[in-house]
């Protein structure tokens, strides 16, 4: 939907109504990924594309009709070949397309979601496009990832509302759109509902400095987690595309200057994880001064023995960091799990992240009780 909003908005701002025909799923080979979008325009105009060309006849029509009727419809284009053939799809793959009817009575939210996007404030927005009761589609939610997990609207009861705010703010934090599968009533196993995830961020940012095995290993980990990667080093013997190809950036820089001028730039934000596993005090000690003092991020971790940690301490106050600025730093890195290798230790590192962003122990679920999804302790 993110690439077709300014002409959205402007119709819904003029009182128009608009058919929107949105991906929520995919197979095999199909052209679009979830999320992509095409209006059907009150004049009849079409915006935006859900398949590239294959389908978009089929859901031009099918965009008129529901305007027509008001009534949402769910539909799988490319189950055959014959089907395949006979909307044009000629790829291979399957596409899920939810079609729903919008203006400003259907939707009176659109233009607050609008205004969160163009700020870059994270928003999600969940849509029912499948239930056993059809008074439940097209119900939508919008979920931000402040500390209060804030939400408005309703999926259709407490219940249900309460799961898919959840897993909608872990879309939200990785920056992925999805289809959740539920029970008619939000329950976590079983079938009947489904709920489509708009997830309105960017990537959060992880940067990891040291080019060295682990780093390779902790930038795999953070890509699968849904970051966008960067890895820098000053050494650049070291810091190559083809030592870390998990990595969506690899910079030749000293750590702290490149620290400090995204900084300045504006592209580090309370999203952005921050990995230092260059256990080396001419490089991590500039670089921590500069990270331990930033407002608002949401990880700081250093690699390093319980040695090189109590050195680096004493570097950092000798350097007039604060008790508070140092007490923002995650040293040794990582959660206790006996890690050995560069990958375990990746997921250790990975444990500890996850466990500060959802306000985690890092303990084991099997001796706790209670709920187990915590309101999230940083936006992302």
């Amino acid at each position: 939907m993110r690439e077709v909003m300014p002409e959205l908005l402007a119709w819904w701002e003029a009182g128009e109504t608009i058919g929107v025909g949105t991906v929520v799923a995919t197979f095999q080979s199909a052209p679009r990924p979830p999320g992509a979008s095409m209006l059907v325009g009150p004049d009849g105009e079409a915006v935006g594309s859900v398949s590239g060309g294959c389908v978009e006849g089929a859901v031009y029509e099918l965009g008129q009709n529901v305007v027509e009727s008001g009534a949402p419809v769910l539909e799988r284009y490319g189950v055959s070949d014959d089907d395949a053939f006979a909307v044009g799809l000629t790829c291979g793959g399957i596409l899920d397309v939810f079609v729903e009817k919008v203006n400003r009575e259907t939707f009176p939210d659109l233009g607050e979601i609008a205004a969160d996007i163009e700020a870059g404030r994270p928003v999600a927005l969940a849509t029912v496009i499948e239930h056993p009761d059809p008074a439940w589609l097209g119900r939508r939610m919008i979920v931000r990832s402040d500390a209060d997990g804030q939400r408005s609207g309703s999926i259709g009861s407490p219940r249900a509302d309460d799961a898919v705010a959840d897993d909608a703010l872990g879309l939200l934090a990785s920056g992925h759109n999805g289809t959740l599968t539920y029970g008619p009533d939000g329950e976590r196993r079983g079938e009947g509902m489904r709920v489509f995830v708009w997830a309105f961020a960017p990537p959060p940012r992880m940067l990891v400095f040291g080019a060295i095995d682990f780093a390779a290993a902790v930038a795999r980990m953070g890509a699968f987690l849904g970051y966008h990667v960067t890895v820098c080093d000053a050494r650049p013997v070291f810091a190559t595309d083809t030592r870390f190809p998990g990595a969506d950036e690899v910079v030749v820089q000293w750590p702290h200057r490149y620290l400090t001028a995204e900084a300045e730039a504006g592209r580090i934000d309370q999203r952005t994880v921050m990995c230092v596993l260059t256990h080396d005090p001419k490089f991590d000690v500039p670089l921590l001064e500069v990270a331990l003092r930033l407002p608002d991020v949401a990880y700081v971790g250093a690699m390093g023995s319980r040695r090189t940690h109590d050195d680096r301490l004493a570097r950092l106050r000798e350097a007039g960091l604060t008790e508070e600025e140092i007490g923002r730093l995650s040293s040794p890195i990582g959660l206790d799990l006996g890690a050995r290798t560069p990958e375990e230790t990746a997921v250790s590192i990975a444990a500890e992240i996850v466990a500060r962003q959802w306000g985690g122990t890092g303990n084991r679920l099997a001796g706790a009780s209670g709920r187990i999804h915590q309101h999230p302790n940083v936006v992302r």
